[in-house]
């Protein structure tokens, strides 16, 4: 099964649970191929969690949960070490040690809380009392995040914001969405997903990725959309150099489950939102939203 087949088999199975949001769900395969992690952000309800459980469902692997809440503590994610009953130290392993980890609501748990993540999305491993201990392979994190005007919240330090890959906005869906919502929840019990690829299959595609070509045009753009971020009068902090980074590897793996050989401008075009939204920091004065400073560095970019 190649890349292109396998995101369809995936489509397939998470439409068992999931109306429209087709896009989305590309996105979220796309993070998976590349490698990365994702934040989706959203008001409660639109199934941010559904989408990232169905599509744990259709692979397999090792799923976690953790559940963000204002008093969780580091070691109910990471683990903790203890004496068993011949008093030799040993090492409980967290929710963390998983293929795929769903982290539930992660602008609700304290910030101390949210450092622990630091080492683990970027390094894949965990340290605990001076021991490391790596993370299995593959290793991606799905977070939900509520807007921060929502009561319970606390805003993403940016240095963990920028370790997602990807930021993606889940909206209400459309009215026929809603209604054929309505008709999958009134069977959905009788509904199985079907597991479809497995982690030898995601590593594999990852693997792939690195074959797909990508042109000194479309690096040069990619340099240039995010040093024009960095310039805009309206903005703080534009995009890191891990934002060309992700460009890069998000547009290989699209090309790569569209069944190419190339990136192209316009999967750089479709990832600058995803990519770049949780980047940047907005003056509160400039009265341009973070989404049409980004649509407008796209326009003036050639």
């Amino acid at each position: 099964m190649d890349a292109k087949e396998a995101y369809q088999g995936v489509l397939k199975e998470v439409r068992k649970h999931i109306a429209g949001k087709e896009d989305v769900i590309e996105l979220m395969f796309i993070a998976l191929v590349a490698n990365g992690h994702v934040l989706l952000e959203g008001v409660p309800g639109v199934a941010k969690t559904t989408m990232t459980k169905a599509l744990a469902d259709s692979v397999q692997a090792e799923f976690k949960r953790i559940q963000g809440t204002p008093d969780i503590q580091i070691k109910e994610i990471t683990g903790y070490p203890y004496l068993d009953e011949s008093n030799n130290i040993k090492f409980k392993k967290g929710p963390i040690f998983s293929n795929i980890l769903l982290i539930d609501e992660l602008n609700r748990t304290p910030p101390m809380t949210m450092s622990a993540l630091l080492e683990a999305l970027e390094e894949r491993q965990v340290t605990v009392a001076d021991q490391t201990y790596p993370l299995d392979k593959p290793f991606i994190a799905f977070a939900t995040q509520n807007p921060l005007n929502i009561e319970g919240t606390n805003p993403l330090p940016k240095v963990l914001a920028d370790r997602f890959m990807m930021r993606i906005a889940v909206s209400y869906p459309s009215e026929q969405e809603e209604e054929e919502m309505l008709r999958i929840k009134e069977h959905e019990e009788k509904v199985k997903v079907e597991k479809v690829i497995g982690t030898e299959d995601i590593l594999r595609m990852q693997g792939e990725v690195k074959d797909i070509a990508i042109s000194n045009e479309v690096i040069n753009y990619i340099t240039k959309i995010v040093d024009a971020t960095r310039t805009d009068i309206h903005v703080v902090m534009g995009g890191s150099p891990r934002a060309e980074i992700s460009f890069m590897q998000c547009g290989k793996a699209r090309a790569l489950i569209e069944g190419r050989k190339e990136v192209t401008i316009d999967d750089i075009k479709f990832l600058a939102k995803p990519v770049l939204s949780h980047r940047l920091v907005v003056r509160s004065t400039g009265g341009i939203g973070v989404n049409g400073i980004i649509d407008g560095v796209v326009a003036s970019v050639r």
